[in-house]
């Protein structure tokens, strides 16, 4: 029997002077081994190509994360300081492929930039200071650590009771890893709590939209997926999701 297949977004990326399509390797292996799912790179070519074009062919959608931040025009904020890099090409695509998947009935999940498109998508908001706000945690490595060890950045986040990674995990609480500049700062409308950060910083949510399940996730669990069980289990319920399964066995 065919696999299901997953569209994984691609980023807007320089490879030596030239624009292109890209993402990392490990977005697509662990969908691939631990959703146990076939994947296309979707790109992220709005002028060129529309959701529409694609969105019935893909049994799920999974928005990565990335270097590059939303506009804040996205979320109807007109920031002359916020910083970048920004991917307008990637805004445009996600924006409508997130209302094509599930106007489909088909699931979108997100991690960390795909965690806040959708929470933007949904109506809410991002704040740009997790990072450096003393009233947080520190959401974000030292800028002068190594790749590697900026993914050594760790905290603890409470699972919400009832939830779909609390009954999944079988766990209150669980360590992740902690990349990232900007976070929720208005849920979106309809959007559950799947986790917080003990400073109360929204680190997960779900939601169900035309029978589609939507599950996000500010961590990055396609880091060293083989290493983390726990990581192995967001992709199992990205799996089940694909399957039109229950997604906590």
């Amino acid at each position: 029997m065919a696999r299901p297949v997953a569209g994984i977004i691609c980023c807007t990326r320089t490879v030596g002077i030239e624009p292109a399509q890209a993402v990392m390797n490990r977005y697509v292996a662990s969908a691939m081994a631990y959703a146990d799912a076939a994947a296309l790179l979707v790109p992220s070519m709005p002028g060129l190509m529309r959701a529409a074009d694609v969105a019935s062919r893909l049994d799920g959608l999974l928005l990565t994360g990335s270097p590059s931040n939303l506009d804040p025009g996205a979320y109807g904020e007109a920031a002359d300081d916020a910083p970048g890099p920004f991917d307008p090409a990637r805004d445009a695509m996600t924006g409508d492929l997130i209302r094509a998947m599930l106007d489909l009935g088909r699931p979108v999940f997100g991690i960390c930039r795909g965690f806040q498109e959708l929470n933007v998508a949904f109506g809410g908001t991002l704040r740009r200071d997790v990072s450096e706000n003393p009233d947080l945690l520190r959401h974000h490595a030292p800028d002068e650590v190594g790749f590697n060890e900026m993914f050594d950045h760790v905290h603890d986040v409470e699972l919400t009771p009832g939830g779909i990674l609390a009954g999944a995990l079988g766990q209150a609480r669980i360590r992740v890893n902690s990349v990232h500049y900007q976070g929720v700062q208005r849920l979106g409308e309809g959007l559950s709590v799947e986790a917080q950060a003990d400073d109360g910083v929204v680190e997960a949510f779900s939601t169900r939209v035309n029978t589609a399940p939507v599950l996000a996730v500010q961590w990055h669990p396609e880091w060293r997926t083989g290493e983390n069980p726990q990581s192995q289990v967001f992709f199992g319920i990205f799996g089940r999701a694909l399957r039109g399964e229950p997604l906590v066995s």
